[in-house]
């Protein structure tokens, strides 16, 4: 048999598109957060905070013991990320692995057909997160998924497809 070429053939001789939810093959696409803005509060928090405590009056020693619990907070943060890995989410045909957190153990896994629904945010987004927002539904539970842990945007959108692709036609 020969194949035609698409300027030739005809709409018979096209393959049978893919059914919803026909996959073979495993997403994973790996979490990357940024360490940068959680380096820079731990320096700033500390350094300032200590800077007030020092040098300045009552009002001032209490917002800077603020700075200070913060800066130590994400300094924690900073050292737990790179004791832990990010994070990856898979998806197949069988199981969906999503991570509860950018550095957190014990991803959820689920069947696709756990999954209720799939989307982005753009707009309605809190004023300290990178738009869009990764949103994945898995019954009354929301996870989220902010465009600073990925490395791209395609990668945000490659999940999407991947998800929809599984969800059962409505």
């Amino acid at each position: 048999m020969s194949e035609s070429s698409p300027a030739s053939g005809s709409a018979d001789d096209a393959a049978p598109p893919a059914k919803r939810g026909d996959r073979s093959e495993t997403l994973a696409v790996e979490l990357e957060p940024s360490r940068q803005r959680l380096t820079s509060w731990a320096i700033f928090g500390t350094l300032f905070g200590v800077l007030l405590v020092w040098k300045l009056g009552t009002v001032a020693v209490w917002v800077g013991y603020v700075l200070i619990a913060l800066g130590l907070w994400r300094a924690y943060q900073l050292i737990v990320s790179y004791m832990r890995p990010a994070g990856t989410i898979e998806i197949s045909s069988e199981r969906v692995s999503l991570p509860t957190g950018v550095h957190r153990g014990n991803p959820l896994v689920v069947k696709p057909s756990e999954v209720t629904a799939v989307y982005f945010l753009r707009r309605s987004v809190p004023w300290n997160r990178a738009a869009p927002v990764l949103v994945v539904e898995v019954g009354p539970r929301a996870l989220l998924y902010p465009r600073d842990w990925f490395a791209s945007e395609a990668d945000q959108r490659r999940i999407v497809h991947a998800l929809v692709g599984l969800l059962p036609e409505a």
